[in-house]
């Protein structure tokens, strides 16, 4: 991430690299499996729906791969591909459709998809809650009412960390 610029890119609370570790770190005290862990030390690299600046082109997936593994880079395509505004309202539903932002198209993601999406989503928008409380003043009620929706699919240390920043 260094090396792609992203100690360079503001962001809520400081730089780009600095939420990325964060998200990580988030993910490792929540005792996430090693390729979330990833995947969150990653997940804006093809830039997400809410970040648009990206560090590495679709193009470059397999630069990526090289580095995180196959399963981890999976996970940052599969969060960075998503069209939140059409899929977060019924990601908590088994066969809730999830819209790709790059492409347009439509699928079903796997159960572990769902709640990797859900932790990665939790991990991200707790850490700018945490970090800046203008964000937090501003985001809590609407991500109250996301990860509501969205408890199914997290992790308990997920859940109490939401609870303990959003309530």
């Amino acid at each position: 991430m260094y090396e792609r610029g992203a100690a360079d890119i503001a962001h809520p609370g400081g730089t780009l690299l600095a939420h990325l570790q964060r998200v990580r770190a988030r993910l490792a005290r929540w005792d996430a499996r090693p390729a979330l862990q990833l995947a969150g030390l990653c997940h804006a690299c093809y830039g997400t729906d809410g970040f648009p600046t990206a560090l590495l082109s679709l193009e470059r997936r397999t630069v990526l791969a090289e580095v995180i593994g196959a399963e981890a880079e999976a996970l940052v395509h599969l969060y960075a591909s998503c069209d939140r505004h059409a899929t977060y309202p019924t990601l908590a539903e088994p066969g809730g459709a999830f819209r790709d932002r790059f492409t347009g198209g439509l699928h079903v993601p796997s159960a572990q998809q769902r709640r990797d999406v859900a932790e990665l989503t939790a991990a991200n928008e707790l850490d700018l809650a945490d970090i800046d409380p203008v964000f937090r003043g501003q985001a809590r009620i609407g991500l109250l009412i996301l990860f509501t929706r969205l408890r199914p699919l997290l992790s308990g240390p997920a859940r109490a960390d939401c609870r303990s920043l959003l309530e």
